[in-house]
């Protein structure tokens, strides 16, 4: 039997409507009402119709429910490409869990407060996860070693932009994979943020990147340009956010800000690679070196091998064929080194 809420989650992620759904499934807007409200089923000829034009699995639309999430988003976009988003977070929650049964990952770590202002609940994370005054590690093994799954959003819905949400108790992250390295480090950061419900994420991310104990100590009053250039390679955020941070601790006056900023506009400069996954660049080793190839896995979760690759792109090389030796290991356990 078809279920109805994987319907709606093929076709929103899809990113069709009703109407279009129907005219490549030659069938009626109507009867597609129907059988996503459950008010009636298809003849199987229909569903396996309804699979191919959505490009599924055999079999996907008439597997178990899939979890619905709620998600705050911050970057404007059309509802298509927020639809295909949140069906894209869904799946992702399948294959999470999938991951969650073959391994054993850390557990979830990410404080909340009511009412904390964002430099303060940045200092408070700091604190709990015993990082001093200095510059942050990779943000994506930092979030993943407390619990935090990251995903890149497919490329095809990226620009609904990055968002975070909570679902039966651990935190998700999902990333922009489009994002330049160093707005990719500080959304990871800001989504944390989210994760906290601080008030201000983008101060939060801001003061988490570039503590202001820490930025003080090390960056002179009245910095130049080149030691501009220098201190953020230091504390791995871009020339400008690091300017802005100096003129918001008053170590640049105004009229040194605009100078700084004019002559940082000139320069091509920035973190060279992106930050990637340790728990999915463990997982994929440990998968292939037992004979588990990414096709295998999307095949088990009626995925195919694109969508999944959708998932950690940009994360973790993942379109590799798999080698190795078939025999079963134990309930390989993830440790992550900050």
């Amino acid at each position: 039997m078809l279920t109805p809420s994987r319907l709606v989650l093929a076709r929103t992620r899809r990113g069709l409507t009703a109407v279009e759904l129907a005219r490549k499934a030659r069938t009626s807007p109507a009867s597609i009402g129907d059988y996503e409200h459950g008010r009636r089923q298809p003849r199987p000829a229909t569903t396996a119709r309804l699979t191919e034009a959505l490009g599924f699995q055999a079999g996907f639309l008439e597997a178990d429910d899939v979890p619905d999430i709620e998600v705050a988003f911050t970057r404007p976009a059309s509802k298509r490409q927020r639809d295909a988003a949140v069906s894209a977070a869904r799946l992702a929650l399948g294959f999470d869990a999938w991951l969650t049964r073959a391994f054993t990952f850390p557990d979830p770590d990410v404080p909340t407060w009511e009412h904390p202002d964002p430099e303060t609940a940045a200092e408070m994370v700091r604190a709990r996860w015993s990082i001093p005054h200095r510059p942050a590690p990779n943000m994506v093994h930092l979030l993943e070693a407390h619990g935090v799954r990251v995903f890149s959003l497919p490329q095809d819905c990226a620009a609904a932009g990055p968002f975070s949400f909570r679902h039966a108790g651990t935190p998700y992250v999902f990333l922009d994979p489009t994002a330049s390295p160093d707005q990719a480090r500080f959304d990871v950061t800001r989504e944390l943020g989210h994760l906290t419900r601080t008030d201000d994420a983008q101060t939060f991310a801001t003061a988490f990147l570039l503590p202001k104990a820490g930025v003080l100590a090390a960056v002179p009053r009245g910095a130049l340009t080149e030691q501009v250039l220098a201190h953020s390679a230091t504390w791995h955020v871009s020339p400008l956010a690091l300017a802005h941070r100096l003129h918001a601790l008053g170590l640049l006056t105004r009229p040194q800000h605009a100078t700084v900023c004019a002559q940082l506009a000139r320069r091509t400069t920035g973190m060279a690679r992106r930050e990637t996954s340790q728990v999915l660049t463990k997982v994929f080793r440990t998968l292939r070196a037992q004979g588990t190839t990414p096709h295998d896995i999307a095949r088990e979760l009626l995925l195919d091998a694109e969508e999944l690759n959708g998932l950690v792109f940009g994360l973790v090389l993942t379109a590799l064929p798999g080698q190795g030796d078939h025999g079963h290991a134990g309930k390989p356990h993830l440790t992550l080194v900050r």
